[in-house]
């Protein structure tokens, strides 16, 4: 039978339970001898008779009741299935991945799930970390969370955190043999730690720097190569070399005196994070909520 038909089918149950074609067209919201045509063209298809019509009652046929009893639960079923649907897209629940780096998830995204997780028990959250400009359709993400500067034009963008700032960082151990860079070309003289991204072949992130409106990007040398923010940090404070970090995830070491700061005069503030996804998604209650929860502020 096409799946067209199916309406038909609806038509004869309707019949079916009520033992009525009166009841059941009010049901229906149709007349009823709209219903009588549909339920008879039903039969005429299937060769067979349904329903036995007398004019006090209306009774299944033996092919109607094997009909009625294997379908009617069928569609029982879809019923309650897409009743829970309905649930689901009122109801905040369900789960949602994000991709963020380290710094991006700790610093903005775990104090928003804080907020949120305790009230809300159905909303799972899966956070990926990952440095790389990750295609968030096509890894099946929800969202993402990046510098603004780096969101693709085709994706809604929702500022989710202040300016950034980078910092070039060492140890005091560091420096007690070496001089201090002043310039972005003294990093050549210096061991820096090297993050290495995924994104663009596994290339080096090269050092960016800006001062009076002169940028310069820099590809460091050293002895240690990482791929994540949280390696290159502990390598910094052991004093192997210096690292390029965002300002927000040195400044409780920089405040301690664990780590010192150099060229801060060449790192201007940029875009600062931002939760992107795909235009075409349509937000449930649970990512609406997110969003709202995460959406910057000033103060």
């Amino acid at each position: 039978m096409d799946r067209e038909n199916a309406s038909d089918l609806l038509a004869f149950l309707a019949v079916a339970r009520e033992r009525s074609f009166t009841r059941a067209a009010a049901k229906l919201g149709i007349s009823q001898p709209t219903l009588s045509e549909i339920v008879r063209g039903l039969e005429e298809r299937l060769g067979v008779r349904l329903l036995n019509r007398t004019t006090r009652s209306v009774t299944p046929t033996q092919a109607g009741e094997r009909l009625f009893l294997k379908i009617g639960p069928k569609f029982d079923e879809m019923d309650v299935e897409l009743a829970a649907l309905g649930e689901l897209r009122e109801k905040q629940a369900g789960t949602i991945r994000i991709t963020a780096t380290e710094h991006a998830a700790d610093a903005i995204l775990m104090p928003a799930l804080a907020n949120i997780l305790p009230h809300y028990p159905d909303i799972k959250v899966e956070v990926l970390i990952d440095y790389g400009l990750t295609n968030i359709v096509a890894a099946q993400y929800d969202a993402g969370i990046r510098p603004g500067e780096l969101v693709a034009k085709d994706m809604i963008a929702v500022r989710v955190g202040p300016d950034l700032r980078m910092a070039v960082v060492g140890a005091p151990s560091y420096f007690s043999n070496r001089k201090r860079p002043r310039t972005p070309q003294d990093l050549t003289h210096h061991n820096c730690i090297n993050l290495r991204l995924p994104t663009h072949g596994g290339s080096l992130y090269a050092w960016e720097f800006e001062k009076n409106g002169r940028e310069v990007n820099v590809r460091v040398e050293g002895q240690l190569v990482f791929n994540g923010a949280g390696a290159l940090l502990s390598a910094a404070l052991k004093g192997f070399g210096l690292a390029y970090l965002t300002e927000g995830h040195v400044q409780p070491y920089l405040s301690s005196g664990q780590l010192v700061r150099v060229l801060s005069d060449w790192c201007p503030p940029f875009s600062g994070y931002h939760l992107y996804y795909p235009s075409r998604r349509q937000p449930s209650p649970a990512f609406s909520l997110l969003v709202d929860a995460l959406r910057y502020r000033r103060k």
